[in-house]
């Protein structure tokens, strides 16, 4: 995709070797379909366990979001503590949480394990857009302290906020010194590097055309294998018509500016913190390890990006930072995320011996590495944590996949009405 010549990401990634595609026939244990976090997670988990596994990926490692999203580690789920609770009950919330700081842990022990020079950082702020939004993250901060024992958010005021981040948009802030950030790329490369170690063949320029109970079908011969795992996400398309309604692909678009120095960076995020905020189209921006501002912010709901990419996000980033007027911007680029009906990750599994995870909402790069690991243990014979997400009841997208992006077009509208309101 074109969007994706302009990557930071990929002007900065680590050294990596072209996987050639597949080149006929093939049998193992388990076929992976995806080279992003999900299926490089996965593979890696069950070639830990002893699987023979092959990896499949349509285009290389990280094409799709896992190599160009904002680069954002947070906390929980998208569901904050108040609502897991009304959705699920007590103890049930506690074990989503507890899961998804497993999640946070499993990813930084992989980076410590496998060396993985990806930039790893700690911390975050989740900023207040509206005057109102204060009060509910006071309490949901205290909730999450007293419910999960969780105490490593702090609630700042104003000018708390201001004192760490340049800028006077926001009316407070969570500070949470368990969230950070990384370069996406370099992380997902990583996986799949250790992956190989482990004995995983990957075949990039492979791409997945049907699957059939105990086989995957390719241009260049079938897999064979026990069990598959879709782990495709908003690349799915119609590869899984079963679970293709259960989530909507939108896109998502990110600009770098010029190296802004030492101080320059430090007086937009004092700290070097993941930064994201309240709004239902939410602007998230972060440093890069060159002291690049990476600004993510916008959405579109067709695969066509903006022919301007820089000038489809430069209105988003002055808003925020309106002292970056004349900094130049040097890359701009997009991708596909998938969010499902009620922003919770879709893992489940198919007739067939067909597992999958899709539709991390934004919140990908610890859960999908969780969700590879939970993948593992379930087909292995241990599916109690990963059936705690697959109980969950996701909803297909109302219209199917034909009529699915209109109304969700007028439902983004509304949203976006609310965030100028």
């Amino acid at each position: 995709m074109s969007e994706l010549a302009n990557s930071y990401y990929r002007a900065t990634a680590n050294p990596s070797p072209a996987r050639p595609p597949l080149d006929g026939e093939a049998k193992v244990d388990v076929c992976v379909v995806g080279g992003g976090y999900t299926g490089l997670s996965t593979a890696l988990h069950l070639a830990e366990r002893g699987y023979a596994t092959l990896l499949l990926e349509a285009e290389q490692i990280g094409f799709g979001a896992s190599g160009r999203n904002g680069g954002q580690i947070n906390s929980g789920l998208r569901k904050g503590a108040s609502e897991l609770v009304s959705m699920f009950g007590r103890e049930a919330a506690k074990r989503f949480w507890d899961l998804s700081e497993e999640a946070k842990a499993t990813l930084r022990e992989r980076v410590a394990r496998h060396a993985i020079a990806c930039d790893l950082k700690g911390g975050g702020l989740y900023a207040a857009y509206k005057k109102t939004d204060p009060a509910w993250m006071a309490a949901e901060v205290e909730l999450t302290r007293k419910l999960f024992g969780y105490d490593a958010q702090e609630l700042l005021d104003k000018a708390g906020l201001e004192e760490r981040l340049g800028s006077r948009r926001y009316h407070g802030a969570i500070a949470d010194a368990g969230a950070g950030h990384l370069h996406p790329l370099n992380y997902a490369l990583g996986l799949a590097a250790a992956a190989e170690a482990a004995g995983v063949r990957i075949c990039e320029r492979s791409r997945a055309l049907a699957i059939a109970p105990g086989e995957v079908k390719t241009a260049a011969g079938p897999v064979k294998a026990r069990y598959v795992v879709l782990g495709c996400n908003a690349y799915l398309d119609g590869l899984e018509p079963r679970i293709a309604g259960k989530i909507m692909p939108i896109s998502n678009y990110i600009v770098a500016t010029e190296p802004l120095g030492d101080s320059g960076a430090r007086a937009l995020i004092r700290d070097d913190a993941a930064v994201c905020d309240t709004k239902f189209v939410v602007d998230y921006f972060r440093l890069s390890a060159d002291k690049r501002l990476l600004f993510g912010g916008g959405e579109t709901y067709s695969r066509t990006a903006p022919r301007d990419i820089a000038g489809f996000v430069r209105p988003y980033t002055l808003k925020v930072f309106p002292q970056l007027k004349g900094t130049r911007i040097d890359y701009a680029w997009g991708g596909q995320l998938a969010i499902t009906m009620n922003r919770l990750p879709h893992l489940g599994r198919l007739p067939g011996d067909v597992f999958f995870a899709q539709g991390y909402s934004g919140q990908g790069v610890a859960i999908a590495t969780l969700a590879g690991k939970l993948i593992a243990e379930a087909l292995a014979g241990t599916a109690e944590r990963f059936d705690l997400f697959a109980r969950v009841d996701q909803r297909s997208f109302p219209g199917g996949t034909l009529l699915r992006r209109p109304a969700l077009v007028l439902g983004m509208l509304w949203y976006a009405l609310r965030d100028r309101l």
